[in-house]
């Protein structure tokens, strides 16, 4: 019955506010895609943050958002009509969808109970979050007893009405092989990659084994001459210049923090394993092997 409830009042909500999305070509103001809900009301002026200021409303979190070039947030205050509900809306604009993709995944748990909410939203408690193209959007909820569920779908849906066609997950994430793959443990780095400054751009997975489990990661470059160059200097850094190529063009060598490493190069990508503990070997060369094909075979970053 209260599954009903939450899905009639959704749809009131959205067949009533929704509004149609920008027409190609339309830019979209942040503020903009703050939406009206039915039966809430703004309790104080929206506020659009910037880089230079988004420490005043989340503080210390800030630095976060600022590393994954946030170009700024709009952040709604509403309180329910006639009732002691409040409900925070905040919508960052992270100006590319991987950038929002890094910082979702950043701040989700592979335990969330996941939403089909635009890329893709979880729900805790009060709360629902959410990745659509290059916005990430966070709402909490407040006193609204039984019809915080409703409130928090019903906004997401007025949201995704202004922004349109959500896209979806990263492309190269599908030449991360299946088997293994812990769900939902992606992950976007945009900088400081593997430790060092100069390594930047990459896509994570993590595999589970009977041992623990490791690390995969792509890295995807301007060209061949830019993943060339990378690929080199994080051999003489990490390796010491000792590692040499073994099948497959791939190096492998042994890392004081990560472990075993297996590193490749196909054309602009750089991939391969961390962490790999002795006795996970073959399955960490399994998950390398896997990236090697799609990544050559074109399967992947288009």
């Amino acid at each position: 019955m209260r599954a009903f409830r939450y899905s009639l009042v959704l749809l009131i909500a959205v067949a009533s506010l929704a509004v149609p999305p920008p027409a190609s070509g339309q830019a979209v103001k942040t503020m903009d895609l703050l939406p009206k809900i039915a039966g809430w009301v703004f309790s104080e002026d929206p506020v659009l943050y910037g880089p230079e200021s988004l420490f005043e409303y989340i503080d210390g979190a800030a630095e976060a958002f600022i590393g994954y070039d946030l170009v700024d947030a709009a952040v709604g205050q509403y309180k329910q009509e006639g009732a002691p509900g409040t409900l925070s809306v905040d919508i960052y604009d992270m100006g590319k969808p991987l950038n929002a993709f890094g910082i979702y995944a950043a701040e989700r748990y592979s335990e969330s109970r996941f939403l089909p909410i635009g890329v893709q939203g979880y729900l805790e408690e009060g709360t629902l979050n959410f990745l659509a193209g290059k916005y990430y959007v966070k709402m909490m909820a407040y006193d609204a007893g039984d019809k915080t569920e409703a409130a928090l779908r019903a906004c997401a849906a007025a949201i995704l009405a202004k922004i349109g066609d959500p896209g979806g997950f990263p492309a190269v994430l599908s030449a991360f092989p299946s088997e293994g793959r812990a769900a939902n443990s992606e992950r976007f780095i945009l900088r400081s990659f593997l430790g060092l400054e100069f390594l930047k751009n990459g896509l994570t997975a993590s595999y589970k084994t009977a041992g623990g489990g490791y690390e995969a990661f792509v890295m995807e470059l301007s060209g061949e001459s830019e993943a060339a160059d990378l690929l080199r200097r994080y051999l003489d850094k990490a390796a010491s210049g000792t590692a040499a190529p073994e099948a497959g063009n791939t190096v492998r060598f042994k890392d004081p923090y990560l472990d075993n490493v297996t590193i490749g190069r196909s054309g602009r990508f750089l991939f391969g394993t961390t962490k790999v503990k002795d006795a996970d070997r073959a399955a960490g060369d399994l998950t390398a092997a896997g990236l090697a094909a799609a990544l050559a075979g074109g399967t992947a970053g288009k």
